[in-house]
């Protein structure tokens, strides 16, 4: 059925009622796999939920030729792994920030936490300036991701992470002189 085809109530029903099928046999399965990853129950089953909404999405694996089941495993795994990268990542952040600000809060006077917030918001304007895919591969970048996370994140080749993230680079420093002038790129 293409996208413009509309289903009848019918069809709908009986899609409805497969897919409750499904989701009743499999979730369960899918919620342990994931609390074993995360080991947090509401985190389990918030990925659990949007591995099954991805696969009522997808009509194209409504079938029983056995290829289901070890996509559904496949992604409930990607997902609580790359939910543990984003806590340790989150965690780390927050870390290193706590220690900054702590740091900043002992030698920092008003006057730079003026250009620290002037400057932050100068380059979040560069950034909304900026195409969403070298917006996004600046920012993974900083974030601390290597150039393989970064290929998988954004869909990249991974051998071509480094010239993609030259030429996000390039026009974030093209737009930034732009907006803000060459005396003002330190």
């Amino acid at each position: 059925m293409s996208e413009g085809e509309e289903r009848s109530p019918a069809d709908s029903r009986r899609t409805e009622s497969s897919f409750e099928k499904f989701f009743l046999t499999h979730y369960r399965h899918l919620f342990s796999l994931l609390f074993r990853i995360t080991g947090d129950r509401t985190r389990a089953e918030e990925l659990a939920n949007e591995v099954m909404w991805k696969a009522y999405r997808q009509p194209k694996l409504t079938g029983a030729d056995g290829k289901l089941d070890g996509w559904l495993y496949r992604t409930a795994s990607n997902l609580g792994i790359e939910d543990l990268r984003a806590n340790a990542r989150r965690q780390r952040h927050q870390g290193a920030a706590a220690h900054d600000s702590g740091n900043a809060g002992v030698s920092s006077t008003p006057l730079d936490e003026v250009l620290r917030t002037e400057k932050r918001d100068r380059v979040r304007a560069v950034l909304a300036s900026l195409k969403p895919w070298q917006a996004q591969i600046l920012i993974l970048r900083s974030s601390g991701l290597s150039y393989k996370e970064l290929a998988d994140a954004l869909g990249f080749k991974a051998a071509s992470v480094g010239t993609m993230l030259s030429r996000a680079e390039a026009q974030f420093h093209k737009c930034y002189v732009q907006m803000h002038g060459s005396e003002e790129w330190s």
